[in-house]
Formats: C-alpha cells, sequence, structure tokens
C-alpha cells in the first residue's frame, strides 16, 4: 500500500470485514502503534470542541484493494483526518464489500447508506445522462488531452451537473483507456469481434459501441464478471489494463487486445445528503483533497500500465499490440453520430479541439 509522506494516525481500510490500520513509516506512526491501546497518541491532531462537527464516512469500491482507487482513497482518507485534526475520519471498503454492483453502489450513495463512491463514470449516465459524453469511441487522443477536458471548464460543469442526480462529484480520479479481452481469439480489427460476447457495464454508449462492430454486448455487474468468464457464460470484457490486473482476468481469459476504444474517467462521489449536513469549511477542504489526490491517482496508474501489461503477458496472456485503430474508428462512427444528436456536435467538438 501507499501512504502520504505525512506522519499522521494511520487510516482504516476494511478488507473480508476485517479492518486493518494501514501504517506510516515514522516515529509518530511507530508511536501511535505502540500507544493506541492507551488512547495515547493523536498523530498531531488536536481534539475537536464541543459542537464541532464529526463524521465517521464509508468509502466504497468495486475493485480490489491493490487497484489505484483504493491505494488513492487510504491517501485521501489520512489526509483528511489530519486536515480535520481528527474530526473527519473516512474507513475504505474495497472489493465490493457494500454492494455488488455499480448501480448498488451509486443507489446507496443517492440514498446516504455510503457516504462516498469512487469508480468509473460509465454507470453514472443511468443516473445523469450529461456525463455519457465522456464515453464517446476515440474521444480522447492521449492522456494530456483528457487532463486538459476533466481539469478544465467542461469538466467543471459535468461534475457540478451529478448533483441533479443527488451526487456530489469532487473530482475526477482515473480509470483509464478500455480494453478488450477475450477467451476465443485474437482480436487486432473490429471484424475480428464479431459475435463475441462481451461484458459492459450497464452503458448505453458502450452497448452501441459493440454492437456497431457485431458484437453482442451483456450488460452486468462487475461482482458477477469473473465466474460468467470462468464458466464461459460471457466471451470478453473491456477494461482498462489496471482493473485486468488487479481482478487477475489473466486467470479467466487468454486474449487481451491493447484497443484503447474508449477513455474511462473515474469519479470521486459524496452523497448529496451527507454532504449537506457539512460546514463550508469542511467542503472545501475535501474538495481540494479529492483533487490533489485525483492528481496522485493518475500518475499512479499510468506509472503502473506498462509494467501490468508486461506481467499480465508474463502469466500466459497473449497480448496484441498491433491494432487497427483507424477501422475501428470507422466501425464506431455510427454510434459518434448518434452521440452528437444526444449531446450536441458543439460540445463534442469542443472536447475534440481542446488538445
Amino acid at each position: 500500500m501507499l501512504y502520504s509522506v505525512r506522519n499522521v494516525v494511520p487510516c482504516h481500510i476494511v478488507i473480508d470485514g476485517v479492518t486493518a490500520m494501514t501504517k506510516r513509516i515514522g516515529i509518530v506512526g511507530l508511536a501511535c502503534l505502540v500507544l493506541l491501546g492507551l488512547g495515547a497518541c493523536t498523530g498531531g491532531a488536536e481534539k475537536a470542541g464541543k459542537g464541532e462537527f464529526r463524521a465517521q464516512l464509508k468509502l466504497a469500491s468495486l475493485t480490489p484493494m491493490g487497484h489505484t482507487y483504493n491505494q488513492a482513497a487510504a491517501r485521501f482518507a489520512d489526509l483528511v483526518k489530519e486536515r480535520s485534526n481528527g474530526r473527519i475520519q473516512v474507513t475504505v471498503y474495497p472489493d465490493g464489500q457494500l454492494g455488488k454492483g455499480e448501480r448498488e453502489l451509486l443507489e446507496s450513495a443517492q440514498q446516504g447508506t455510503i457516504d462516498i463512491y469512487v469508480g468509473s463514470t460509465g454507470p453514472i449516465g443511468g443516473f445523469n445522462p450529461s456525463i455519457g459524453i465522456l464515453d464517446i469511441p476515440f474521444l480522447f487522443h492521449d492522456y494530456g488531452h483528457v487532463d486538459g477536458v476533466l481539469d478544465g471548464p467542461v469538466g467543471q460543469q459535468l461534475l457540478d451537473d451529478l448533483e441533479k442526480a443527488q451526487f456530489k462529484a469532487l473530482a475526477f480520479w482515473e480509470n483509464g483507456f478500455r480494453n478488450l479481452t477475450n477467451s476465443r481469439r485474437a482480436v487486432r480489427g473490429p471484424d475480428d469481434a464479431r459475435g463475441l460476447k462481451i461484458r459492459t457495464m450497464e452503458n448505453k454508449v458502450h452497448m452501441a459501441a459493440w454492437q456497431a462492430v457485431g458484437a453482442n454486448p451483456v450488460p452486468m455487474a462487475w461482482g458477477e464478471v469473473y465466474m460468467a468468464l470462468q464458466q464461459k457464460v460471457i466471451d470478453g470484457q473491456e477494461n482498462p489494463v489496471a482493473v485486468i490486473h488487479a481482478a487477475r482476468i489473466n486467470e479467466v481469459q487468454q486474449y487481451l487486445s491493447l484497443t484503447q476504444h474508449v477513455y474511462s474517467p473515474a469519479v470521486l462521489i459524496v452523497s448529496l445528503k451527507k454532504w449537506q449536513t457539512m460546514p463550508a469549511q469542511d467542503q472545501e477542504m475535501l474538495r481540494k483533497t479529492a483533487r490533489e489526490v485525483a492528481l496522485y491517482q493518475r500518475k499512479l496508474g499510468r506509472d503502473m500500465e506498462e509494467k501490468q501489461v508486461a506481467e499480465l503477458a508474463e502469466k500466459g496472456m497473449k497480448v496484441e499490440r498491433n491494432i487497427d485503430k483507424a477501422a475501428w474508428r470507422s466501425a464506431m462512427q455510427p454510434v459518434i453520430g448518434q452521440a452528437a444528436a444526444q449531446f450536441g456536435k458543439d460540445r463534442i467538438d469542443a472536447i475534440l479541439e481542446s488538445r
């Protein structure tokens, strides 16, 4: 696990129902471990006075603990605890512990039964359609283009718009460029994907993109995917390399095609119900911390991507890098046209041109 360089009280991460304390290297961290049971260590934080806002927040994700979402969530939790002088504490629940599917977790965030959610924006289109503009195939050219859009006015407008769905979106984190895996054959061009049953998120743009190349998209909760692949209920799935690696998809899939057909952002969301109970100064602290950690989380994933591809190959996956992206883009062009009718050609052009 990765930690902030600051000496603060460890955050908590719940793994399989057991709370594990993420320890920091340093004198204060060691002292906390020795004295924690005696209640003698505060990690430099002052106790909150009477009447001050306090909260124990649950942060949920679907990805395994090793995924960058959860490594970054641990850092976010530590920084929030430090910056609130211990008044606000965040416990991270990875690997679908609080819900097995994206929709389930998002509905829980709407209702306020979980406080914070981090995950792909893909399923959020079912709650607020405007975010779906980011799911258009081949919308982004590279990571520099991504950062310019998501950290600029377009990205901020999309974050703000999620309040209509009872979400307070603090920052765009990153899922990454999506790639195809399958157990049937090597896939280089769109014709190779014809007839494959491919798991997708519950996302109309993603499903339409696969239908355009002749594949059969199967929307499915992420918690069900590994077994479905293992039992050959579906032929393949599509996800960023970090997810494929963390979920050990190599154990149930033979072929990895680096199609990079869609860039998939992630977003850190606070339940609007919880957000509205917080003082303005704490809201601003959470917002700034989420954006600071977003840069860390994106860099973490990007730096690891090539290494993860190499490790997947070492574990037996046949990696296809020779992808005919021009053919893929052409095959998915009808979806881009449909998206223009839904989201507005001017808005799409603004993203395409902001390089």
